[in-house]
């Protein structure tokens, strides 16, 4: 806009004084500023993208093909695009990093009247994570470099990398009450709210046991049985506070703490056991629900800045996946491992006291931490005073400092676990005996 005010200014000047090699260039100017903003217009106008994943989930160690295919719609030809396919700087900033790039995800491309031109890239899955991949973003311009135009030509896929999962030797977590499905040959204690059965009445039986329904159709007293009361499963309870993970040990303490609790997760299920998951984590895919997706259409550079994951969350509510048994809850709990985020919002003490947090005490509470203040070990503390049954596992590198972790909780009357690295999966769990 101010070239063509200063060029309108000159021309007006050049035909007052009659300078009429002036006014010859300021007619050429105008006409090349008109053209150039015209053309500019008409190649964004007529320029489309799509883009195709091969796959939205994927393990660690899969590779994930991308193919954009760029088209000019119109019968101009298209002199330069220059074309790239956005990811966040957390798949990239670690090394290796998250998602390592195979080829080129930008490319300068120039395209006849009606042509098309093809990309290929393909992302290594080196971390679990859920990873937007996209928006592609495509600038052009006239050939002088006096116009330019930005858009975003494809709206972004998502890919959900699902955490490691280690054999484990052998499951043995902690309580002196039974854990798996047992039947007690000497019934002492019984869950009332468990039915294994119906029988004739006895004399004896409290009113409360008389099952009203089997008695009127049969005209004869029979009383409920109840499965004998027993400690079942796993409730996973990972700390994904920001504060409790230094950023000096960062990714490897978080992704340690998530394959740790996939791998629990995975043998609880083989074992058939009911399993669960509450963490104060941030999940991903709610975070794109509230916040979305939302670009700067006026720079290339803006659009990248608002390409990366938000830094700070409030999040005041847990994650949780009820602990319960069946076959697609383990592919739950993957899901949200995949997804989960480091939030500052609820820390792990308040995540124990949230009534939404729903702690089974049929099923062995095992906390994942990294640090232990005296609130998580107050809160611990209370919970088994409460009737749970609670393991730690102590996500540390530093013996010295397990050590005095691991005192905190014992005088709450809590054994803690050292998880020193990732080979200690899979006989951490045999240090639990009951």
């Amino acid at each position: 806009m101010k070239w063509l005010l200063w060029a309108g200014l000159l021309l007006a000047i050049s035909l007052v004084f009659g300078f009429g090699l002036l006014a010859y260039a300021m007619y050429a100017l105008l006409a090349t500023l008109l053209v150039s903003r015209w053309l500019a217009r008409t190649w964004t106008h007529n320029l489309s993208a799509l883009r195709e994943c091969n796959r939205t989930t994927a393990n660690v160690g899969d590779i994930v093909a991308v193919v954009i295919t760029i088209q000019n719609a119109g019968w101009l030809p298209v002199a330069w695009t220059l074309v790239e396919d956005l990811l966040p700087r957390r798949a990239l900033m670690f090394e290796p990093p998250n998602l390592r790039i195979v080829g080129r995800r930008e490319r300068l491309v120039s395209l006849a009247s009606h042509g098309r031109s093809t990309m290929l890239y393909q992302l290594q899955c080196n971390r679990r994570g859920f990873y937007q991949v996209g928006p592609l973003i495509m600038e052009t311009g006239d050939l002088f470099g006096l116009h330019r135009r930005f858009q975003v030509a494809s709206q972004p896929h998502f890919v959900m990398v699902y955490p490691k999962v280690v054999q484990l030797a052998g499951f043995e977590i902690a309580s002196r009450r039974p854990l798996g499905e047992i039947r007690m040959s000497h019934r002492l204690f019984e869950d009332p709210t468990r039915i294994a059965g119906v029988r004739r009445y006895e004399a004896g039986d409290p009113l409360n046991r008389v099952h009203w329904r089997a008695t009127a159709r049969t005209g004869q007293l029979h009383s409920k049985v109840y499965e004998p009361s027993s400690v079942a499963g796993v409730t996973v309870a990972l700390d994904f506070h920001t504060a409790a993970h230094d950023p000096k040990h960062e990714p490897f303490r978080s992704e340690l703490a998530i394959t740790a609790a996939a791998s629990l997760a995975n043998a609880v299920y083989e074992m058939g056991q009911q399993v669960g998951l509450a963490s104060n984590c941030r999940d991903a895919a709610d975070r794109i629900r509230t916040e979305g997706w939302d670009y700067d259409l006026r720079s290339r550079s803006a659009a990248r800045r608002v390409a990366g994951m938000l830094e700070a969350s409030d999040r005041l509510r847990p994650v949780v996946v009820e602990t319960r048994q069946g076959s697609e809850q383990l592919l739950r709990i993957l899901a949200v491992l995949a997804r989960a985020e480091l939030s500052d919002g609820l820390t792990f003490a308040q995540l124990l006291s949230e009534p939404s947090c729903r702690l089974r005490h049929d099923a062995t509470v095992v906390a994942l931490l990294t640090q232990v203040t005296p609130e998580t070990a107050i809160a611990l503390g209370n919970l088994r005073r409460r009737g749970h049954a609670v393991a730690v596992l102590l996500n540390l590198y530093d013996g010295w400092q397990f050590g005095e972790l691991a005192g905190a909780l014992a005088a709450e009357g809590i054994t803690a676990h050292h998880l020193k690295d990732e080979a200690a999966i899979p006989e951490i769990c045999r240090q639990f005996l009951y």
